[in-house]
């Protein structure tokens, strides 16, 4: 019998919450169900299986992300923006390593067009539009963006800066410095 108040809502939080302890590649149904302390086929009635529960949890980190990232980039243009933008996906992944692993997690087209990933993709434009980049070089930068972004950030989190005596702050400082000298002088055919 399930506990009265599992709903797939509350499992994809538990579930997010379960992703930044251990991994979001160790979240699966039973460890929530041994966390709600349940059978595993209670769970069942609110979520297909691991992979469908994986998919919400992904859904709720693009959300969350979003809305910190909006926030932050909120009133701001060009590099102020820039800079918003970067570390409020920066800052998300070192408080959330586990739902930002999930939000990285490769959803189907309708599945991703019905969640937050537009909001990400129209956010990006939108900073990208401070810049005066036209078609298609907006359509580069914004898979600049987000390769450096996230590049730096897997890399960080990966531990791949420790033996470094540079700063890995003074390294990101630089490199939004870059891109935004990069995004204002854009290359010409």
């Amino acid at each position: 019998m399930a506990r009265a108040g599992l709903t797939p809502d509350v499992l994809a939080r538990a579930g997010a919450e379960l992703a930044d302890e251990v991994g979001f590649d160790q979240v699966t149904v039973t460890e929530l169900a041994r966390r709600f302390d349940v059978k595993v086929a209670s769970l069942y009635s609110h979520v297909k299986s691991s992979h469908d529960l994986k998919v919400r949890i992904a859904l709720l980190a693009l959300a969350e992300l979003a809305d910190r990232a909006t926030d932050a980039v909120a009133g701001r243009a060009g590099r102020d923006a820039l800079a918003a933008f970067a570390e409020a996906y920066r800052g998300y992944a070192r408080e959330h390593p586990g739902r930002y692993a999930a939000a990285r997690l490769r959803l189907d087209p309708a599945t991703a067009a019905a969640g937050a990933a537009p909001r990400h993709a129209r956010l990006t434009r939108a900073i990208l539009r401070g810049y005066h980049i036209p078609e298609p070089d907006q359509t580069h930068a914004v898979r600049l963006l987000g390769g450096v972004v996230h590049g730096y950030i897997e890399l960080e989190a990966a531990g791949g800066f420790a033996h470094t005596p540079v700063d890995p702050q003074a390294s990101w400082d630089w490199i939004v410095d870059s891109l935004d000298t990069l995004l204002r002088n854009p290359r010409t055919p």
